[in-house]
């Protein structure tokens, strides 16, 4: 659908207005309905599904829906408790009781009149509900980690191409102001020339065991057929469907190292004008991963053992997610209480000042440059590609860790060079939850 679907249902408002006006019928609609209220005429909305209510979508939906030309008319979620919950919340915005659930997020996509989909599952459910989303003619925004291993984030990828949809991955930090203006300096010379990037990241964890089997509930209740996808199949336990599932091999994504990984390893991506590379080399040591670009540039991928809480060698004020980018004549350091920190401090005085500070979880900023985009049909701001090669970043570095040994990477072919473990891990066996 897109801007074509978006121009149609235009053209279709209009011409019922016209009718609506000729018969001089009076009626009486919700401010929203007419334009009125701060929100878009009809025309100009962009018709909003969302897959997956968990605790991250409490958070993002608001905040996109908070725009004027957004509209939210169907969820889905395999829990009857999150369907319900969110059906009262969207229908509330929305000032009506018209808000469709769906336990299957395939009746969602088959909507004709939906435009773009807000994806926030846990994360094997990333890439596949993405895929089968864009085949629907639908732009996606899909919470990070985007695809569970290489192969995912390539598909995807060849997929959003391949269908020409938007797509924006939830790395939201690319639109904070904080963050941007590191990666000015690092780009404008000020920092000499960048020789090594720091990320932050989890301690690595890989959990395998299974917990205890329990009474699967009734599908109306949890479908649990669908809650799995295409992980696989294991008995059920409620702690999973509340939340305990990360950490899990089957279900997360490259160790946890993608948690944060995902964001700060994208910004030192950008930092190093690498959006459309990766690292060549990966080697694990016990508390961090070193990689190294073909340019030159060292990038250091850090475990943090307290990351809310005490971080040496971060500086703390800074928030979580640090990242800090280092040049022959200083470095820059940012985090996610909207503050920057430049060293030496000279090179302050150089700076503008920066806007009002919002923290880096903030996603107002990215949500309205997806939506924009959807207009205009321009990459965004974290668009597929910037997501492909940071995020295999990712993947090789953990991949680095869980073979506990120095991987080289081909970063055109995207393939690990004279190992073929390392390569067989780069995609998983997918169950046939269709079936």
């Amino acid at each position: 659908m897109g801007n074509e679907s978006l121009a149609t249902r235009r053209q279709f408002i209009r011409a019922a207005a016209v009718s609506t006006a000729a018969l001089s019928i009076p009626s009486i609609l919700p401010a929203c309905a007419t334009g009125a209220g701060g929100k878009a005429a009809p025309s100009e909305r962009i018709i909003l599904g969302v897959i997956g209510m968990g605790p991250r979508c409490k958070y993002v939906l608001p905040q996109m829906l908070s725009q004027p030309d957004v509209q939210c008319l169907a969820v889905a979620d395999v829990q009857a408790n999150r369907r319900n919950a969110a059906k009262k919340f969207v229908d509330k915005q929305n000032g009506n009781s018209d808000c469709a659930v769906y336990r299957d997020f395939r009746e969602l996509l088959a909507r004709k009149d939906i435009d773009a989909v807000l994806i926030a599952t846990g994360d094997r459910w990333h890439a596949p509900a993405t895929i089968l989303a864009a085949q629907a003619g639908k732009d996606v925004y899909s919470e990070k980690p985007c695809g569970l291993t290489i192969g995912n984030c390539q598909d995807l990828a060849d997929t959003i191409k391949r269908t020409g949809r938007i797509f924006q991955a939830g790395t939201q930090r690319r639109s904070v102001a904080n963050f941007q203006r590191a990666i000015e300096l690092a780009h404008s010379g000020v920092l000499g020339k960048i020789h090594t990037l720091h990320a932050s990241a989890y301690i690595p964890e890989i959990k395998t065991a299974w917990l205890p089997g329990e009474p699967t509930p009734p599908p109306d209740v949890v479908d649990w057929n669908l809650w799995l996808g295409p992980a696989p199949w294991r008995p059920y336990n409620s702690a999973y469907v509340n939340g305990d599932w990360r950490g899990y091999y089957d279900f997360d994504s490259g160790a946890r190292l993608l948690d944060w990984g995902a964001h700060t390893v994208d910004l030192c991506q950008w930092a190093n004008k690498a959006d459309d590379t990766m690292p060549i080399a990966f080697e694990p040591g016990e508390k961090q991963i070193t990689a190294h670009y073909a340019n030159g540039v060292k990038l250091l991928l850090h475990f943090l053992e307290t990351p809310f809480e005490q971080r040496p060698g971060w500086i703390q004020a800074l928030g979580t997610c640090p990242v800090r980018f280092e040049g022959d004549e200083g470095w820059v350091e940012v985090g996610d209480s909207g503050g920057l920190e430049i060293h030496p401090e000279s090179l302050r005085q150089k700076l503008p000042p920066l806007p009002t500070a919002e923290a880096g979880i903030d996603v107002k900023a990215h949500s309205r440059n997806f939506l924009d985009c959807i207009k205009t049909r321009k990459p965004t701001a974290a668009n597929e590609v910037v997501m492909r090669h940071s995020h295999i970043a990712c993947h090789a570095a953990a991949l680095s860790w869980m073979l506990g040994r120095k991987l080289a990477l081909d970063p055109v072919k995207e393939m690990f060079v004279n190992d073929d473990e390392a390569n067989r891990l780069r995609s998983r066996p997918a169950r046939d939850w269709a079936a």
